[in-house]
């Protein structure tokens, strides 16, 4: 029995190159009276903030007659589902961003849609759409249904703003203080913030705060500098072949990134400031730091509690949390050269290039091995409702990227489109060679988030040519990844 329902499985998965219709078919109707249970796969911050709960409650009471009922999956929301879909372990749905759920669809794990069987279709922008579009055999499917848009974005504490940042940090008089708009200005403020920390061990003052051995949120020291990740062929297909780390003026842009470690600690070798930017911020000790906007409700959290140990009630704590936490996007301007300590009043337009950040949408796709096919569809449909994705946006702070939704809570989303379709933003490779990039790049950031930190006889990065040799080897390493070890 067990190799039969393998056998029809993997026909079913194959048929996803054949056929749009293979691809969503009817499911095999249960015998009359048997419930249908939806195994829903969702991110942690979803399920620690509460929203998991609340979609899933109510969606089982709108279905509660039809037999119907959606539970968590109980699994890590970066479980594998092309080890455990197989064999009967994985979701029926699962949220995930754009590289992965299209990592999947490349190998068949991930069904296929029809984007206008949702209703969410008229109010969800085509970007987001296309963000999970694949080629197979000249014929493009569509295979997951955008939720939000991601993108790193800058969250500081309004309050901790120097007081004479109108006289001394708006050059321009824009009203817009300057550390917001270019990382000169950044980067000089989060200097004097570390020359002026008085405390024992010099761990109370710092500005911008960042583990640099994360490239989605730090992508910006390569792309801004003429860097990417993939190329493209003529038709605009990636070209795994044709990695571009070392690319462009990328050296210039690690120099910055190293520049910057310099006014940090060094927690920003490793996961460290990941770890603790939600409490540092809230108690003050990092001015800002780097996220995606779905972890705003952590760090209201984190402010809130703060503010609760001051004496404040919950209701007050939250209300001056939400006063003081700001969320926007990253400054718009890098220096050209790479060289951070210039002062950017005696910079001409030609000494910036404007910052290129990574980006994704995330969304949900539905497992090729689910048994229940309309009612995962179904879900999906309930979960990116205008009332659902509302509810998901006012929890956790998403972007959305159903229109509607976001018009009604505010212009961060349009924020974002609009840099999206300008170029500000590059979304990750929908491809399944993207899942080689991570680890060797990296790595080699954590290694260059070190640099300030070694003795003078121990640097190994002194010189461009330097950087660029470690560029190319990890772009060497990423090509033997998806090809040379992959043949072994």
């Amino acid at each position: 029995m067990r190799k039969k329902k393998i056998i029809v499985v993997m026909a079913s998965i194959f048929s996803l190159a054949v056929s749009m219709t293979a691809c969503s078919g009817k499911d095999e109707k249960k015998s009359s009276g048997e419930k249908v249970v939806l195994r829903i796969l969702e991110n942690d911050t979803a399920k620690e903030e509460g929203y998991l709960d609340e979609l899933i409650s109510a969606f089982n009471e709108k279905y509660k007659d039809q037999g119907i009922e959606a539970v968590d999956a109980n699994m890590d929301e970066y479980s594998d589902l092309a080890a455990n879909g197989p064999y009967g372990y994985g979701p029926d749905v699962l949220y995930q961003a754009n590289d992965k759920l299209m990592t999947y669809a490349e190998d068949k794990h991930i069904l296929a849609i029809n984007p206008e069987d949702y209703e969410c279709y008229g109010t969800t922008a085509k970007e987001a759409w296309s963000a999970f579009d694949i080629s197979i055999d000249g014929k493009t499917y569509t295979c997951g249904i955008p939720v939000n848009v991601q993108e790193p974005m800058l969250f500081y504490r309004e309050d901790l703003i120097p007081e004479n940042w109108e006289s001394e940090w708006d050059k321009d008089s824009n009203q817009v203080p300057d550390f917001f708009e270019n990382w000169n200005d950044l980067y000089k403020l989060s200097k004097q913030l570390r020359d002026s920390d008085s405390s024992a061990n010099k761990d109370e003052k710092f500005g911008f705060m960042s583990s640099f051995n994360n490239l989605y949120l730090n992508a910006n020291f390569f792309l801004s500098y003429g860097a990417y990740i993939f190329g493209k062929d003529d038709a605009g297909i990636y070209d795994s072949s044709d990695i571009g780390f070392a690319k462009g003026d990328a050296a210039n842009g690690i120099e910055a990134l190293i520049q910057f470690a310099s006014v940090m600690d060094e927690g920003c070798i490793d996961d460290t400031i990941i770890t603790n930017r939600y409490d540092k911020l809230g108690n003050g000790s990092y001015f800002c730091s780097v996220s995606t906007p779905d972890t705003y409700s952590l760090f209201i959290a984190k402010l809130a509690l703060h503010y609760e140990e001051d004496g404040l009630s919950e209701t007050e704590a939250n209300e001056k949390a939400r006063e003081n936490l700001k969320m926007i996007e990253l400054p718009a301007l890098m220096p050209a050269d790479g060289d951070l300590s210039k002062d950017s009043s005696t910079m001409k337009d030609s000494d910036w290039v404007k910052t290129v950040v990574m980006g994704g949408v995330n969304g949900y796709g539905i497992s090729s091995y689910t048994e229940h096919r309309d009612e995962a569809k179904l879900f999906v449909d309930f979960a990116t409702s205008y009332e659902m994705i509302n509810k998901r946006t006012q929890i956790l702070g998403i972007a959305p990227t159903r229109s509607d939704v976001a018009k009604e809570n505010g212009g961060t989303a349009d924020t974002i489109f609009a840099s999206l379709e300008s170029g500000r933003i590059m979304l990750m490779p929908s491809i399944k060679a993207v899942d080689q990039i991570w680890k060797p790049v990296q790595t080699l950031m954590g290694d260059f988030a070190k640099e300030p930190f070694r003795s003078d006889a121990e640097k190994k990065y002194a010189k461009k040519d330097d950087i660029n040799t470690a560029l190319e080897k990890a772009s060497k390493d990423i090509y033997d990844a998806i090809y040379t070890l992959s043949d072994k």
